[in-house]
């Protein structure tokens, strides 16, 4: 396992971080584009961070991996009109949470044709090259938060959709520096090579869980997917939840706004 983690290391290198622009209109939050070079490459990373208006700094801060749907496309502009943003983040940003919603490797105008498609072929060593530097932006965007004053960089959060509920098998089993992971509407695949495939990583995730699935998601059915994920997780049992819903691969936010809430509150403290 260690050889296995130790693909998603690199060195520190000069983060040469920049705020491209920001934007105060919102009455909720502030908006900044950041940019700061990869781990990997000549590669920069994109991410948005949203900073909330309410509440006193340094933020906790949730880091959100997304659904697939970023492969397909090719602008990231107006994150703050995305339906994922506007259904499972503006709330956590009203909270009084910062949100960071890094454009990662493949996703949106970081991404190709090429990249989709390598995307979908699970077992192939390009997949399995192309996994490890986007796990590497994750890892990246850690280190950029860790040198804002204005974010708590002890007090951070993991939160995938689908694709990112998913990765939510992986990354918090090499990234330490994270206090509570939220999954929503996603599950155990047995897709990858070994280096990258979740059954070799799921056991080794000890981050509290919380899982939030439809009871009849096609996309992850209960029995072959969510209930094995949420089985396997190396999480104490008194640290790992899962909700269930009587929706496929949706749930109304505001069945689980509360939920998700609650459990940042538990395992990151409430917002000051």
């Amino acid at each position: 396992f260690q050889v296995y983690r130790e693909q998603f290391s690199y060195d520190k290198t000069e983060l040469a971080d920049r705020i491209e622009w920001k934007n105060e209109s919102s009455k909720d939050w502030t908006q900044e584009k950041i940019t700061f070079n990869a781990a990997y490459g000549n590669e920069r990373v994109i991410a948005y961070l949203f900073l909330p208006k309410r509440g006193a700094p340094p933020c906790q801060t949730v880091i959100y991996f997304p659904g697939a749907s970023p492969t397909f496309q090719r602008s990231s502009q107006d994150r703050d009109t995305y339906n994922e943003f506007e259904g499972w983040l503006s709330p956590l940003v009203k909270s009084g949470r910062a949100v960071l919603f890094p454009v990662y490797l493949g996703t949106f105008e970081r991404g190709s044709d090429e990249l989709t498609a390598i995307h979908s072929r699970a077992d192939t060593y390009q997949h399995t090259e192309y996994f490890i530097k986007v796990v590497k932006d994750f890892r990246r965007c850690i280190d950029y938060l860790q040198t804002r004053r204005d974010i708590d960089g002890q007090r951070l959060a993991y939160f995938g959709f689908s694709w990112g509920g998913w990765v939510g098998a992986i990354i918090p089993a090499v990234e330490e520096r994270l206090g509570a992971s939220v999954l929503l509407l996603g599950g155990m695949w047995g897709r990858g090579r070994p280096e990258v495939n979740p059954i070799n990583y799921v056991g080794r995730v000890k981050l509290p869980t919380l899982m939030l699935n439809g009871k009849y998601d096609t996309s992850f059915p209960y029995e072959l997917t969510v209930k094995p994920m949420f089985d396997l997780l190396g999480t104490p049992a008194d640290k790992k939840e899962l909700k269930l819903y009587d929706t496929d691969h949706y749930v109304p936010p505001h069945e689980v706004t509360k939920e998700i809430l609650a459990w940042l509150d538990r395992y990151l403290g409430p917002v000051k």
